[in-house]
């Protein structure tokens, strides 16, 4: 699972950059056309048919929910142009805070809740969800902010950028493969503990970039050392979260982890943008290269949060060695 997250993000970084280079950024759109007609057409040849109970559509939940998630984003974009105590910032943070109070209370009490969260009380789905909602969050900011870095300030072009991140792709498979042997072998917190803090130790380098770094003396190896330990964690994420639980709740283990998943993905590129606001804006305002303090910060604050949860992780992340998951996966 992890080596297919990290091999996808890589190849459509690499494919964004060659259609940017190539006919231009709007084809990034068009190309998902004709693979989701493909999808489409195959899915009855491929997918088994089955008669299951059909099951009523959380409407209210569904609802609340996505406004939360995207009020919370829109105020922590916010943040970076009008700053943290401006009340463009507080209400949507304080918006997010209510509606997700609400689908709380709304999940409580609907006869097919969108997520059941009593599947919080088991503290294995719970360190599953952290360690996935931080795994992807450093992933996807360390893709957005690298390809932002690179181009904006050391002046590469889009499909040179996506070749970059190639060895970020390798390093993110093997650290899941190492990860899947090792959260069997020495078990999930110490597996989870090890692969955040060589996150951690990876994104030192970064912190300290100046305008003359190596690309690929400096950049590169530190991401790439990170993205090995975040690929232990994908791994450790899933398999603690439904190997340690009883069968009939993988399904819904899958679904609790999955969505902090994609929440995650999220929240990552909207705080480190956040942090490197001004660099970004100054690299797109500007022909000359944006100013290398403004990403170190944001990949300091990668560093701060893959450290402070190697922290939680050796509190939150039960001890023991899963057995192997053979329940559903999050992609």
């Amino acid at each position: 699972m992890g080596r297919r997250r990290g091999t996808g993000s890589a190849a459509g970084v690499l494919l964004g950059g060659a259609l940017t280079a190539g006919p231009g950024w709007q084809w990034v759109f068009y190309v998902n056309v004709p693979v989701g007609l493909a999808l489409l057409a195959a899915v009855p040849a491929l997918v088994p048919a089955r008669a299951p109970r059909p099951a009523r559509l959380d409407v209210p939940g569904a609802l609340l929910v996505t406004a939360g998630t995207g009020s919370l984003i829109y105020g922590l974009v916010t943040a970076g142009d009008t700053g943290w105590t401006a009340p463009a910032t507080l209400l949507p943070l304080a918006g997010s805070a209510l509606l997700y109070a609400l689908f709380a209370a709304v999940e409580r009490t609907a006869h097919a809740p969108l997520m059941d969260l009593r599947m919080f009380t088991r503290r294995p789905v719970l360190a599953g969800a952290f360690l996935m909602l931080i795994a992807t969050a450093l992933l996807i900011a360390f893709f957005f902010l690298g390809s932002v870095y690179l181009q904006h300030a050391r002046g590469l072009g889009p499909l040179r950028t996506g070749l970059v991140f190639l060895p970020v792709a390798v390093a993110v498979g093997a650290g899941a493969h190492l990860g899947s042997r090792l959260v069997t072998g020495i078990g999930s917190r110490t597996t989870a503990v090890a692969g955040m803090a060589v996150a951690a130790a990876g994104l030192v380098p970064l912190t300290r970039l100046t305008a003359g770094s190596s690309v690929y003396a400096a950049f590169l190896p530190g991401l790439v050392v990170a993205s090995f330990g975040i690929g232990a964690v994908f791994v450790t994420a899933t398999t603690t979260a439904l190997a340690m639980v009883e069968h009939h709740e993988a399904g819904l283990a899958s679904g609790v982890v999955n969505t902090f998943h994609e929440v995650g993905g999220s929240i990552g590129v909207a705080v480190v943008s956040t942090v490197a606001a001004a660099g970004i804006g100054v690299g797109a305002a500007s022909s000359g290269p944006a100013p290398t303090d403004a990403f170190t910060d944001a990949f300091t604050v990668c560093a701060l949060a893959a450290a402070a949860s190697a922290a939680v992780a050796q509190a939150l992340v039960p001890r023991g060695r899963p057995r192997s998951a053979g329940g559903p996966h999050v992609h």
